[in-house]
């Protein structure tokens, strides 16, 4: 009767060593417990009184132990903000993109407004921010929408320029 216990306190410590179990809950002492309480039944010859608490701490200690595999619907695309959405329309406006308008569209069109605007062609450095500006709210959006990070080389580069 001892040695069924103290087995039972053995095998427990063991699953807190080990990691199986991360820390003992409430729960899990009640019914470490009714084990014990089982396992004493049991042993003075109470077999169907002590195979109940038995059976209900054994049954509690599979399914806490047993990997549970959760289903896990897919991610959904983060909603945009109102704010965000707004520098969205702002950025594609100011480029003439439509929302349809890949990296290499975004790229165009600020190749081709920057070389008309650039403080060295003759435009207002306030303007060339705000095109730039514009190129980097699309693209991050593309790679925030793709899920990915953009590497070194298609991140967006700062204006140079005296200012």
């Amino acid at each position: 009767m001892g040695f069924l216990s103290l087995a039972l306190v053995i095998a427990a410590a063991w699953l807190v060593f080990t990691g199986r179990i991360q820390r003992l809950t409430g729960k899990d002492g009640v019914m470490l417990g009714l084990a014990i309480v089982g396992a004493v039944a049991a042993a003075r010859g109470q077999v169907l009184i002590g195979g109940l608490p038995l059976l209900l701490s054994t049954l509690y200690a599979v399914r806490r132990l047993w990997p549970r595999r959760r289903r896990r619907p897919a991610p959904s695309p983060a909603p945009t903000r109102p704010a965000e959405a707004a520098a969205l329309r702002d950025a594609r406006a100011l480029l003439g993109v439509d929302e349809r308008a890949d990296e290499a569209a975004i790229r165009a069109a600020h190749r081709r407004l920057i070389a008309r605007n650039h403080p060295d062609a003759g435009g207002t450095q306030a303007l060339a921010e705000k095109i730039n500006e514009a190129r980097t709210i699309l693209l991050r959006h593309i790679q925030d929408k793709k899920g990915s990070h953009p590497s070194p080389s298609d991140s967006p580069q700062e204006p140079t320029g005296s200012s």
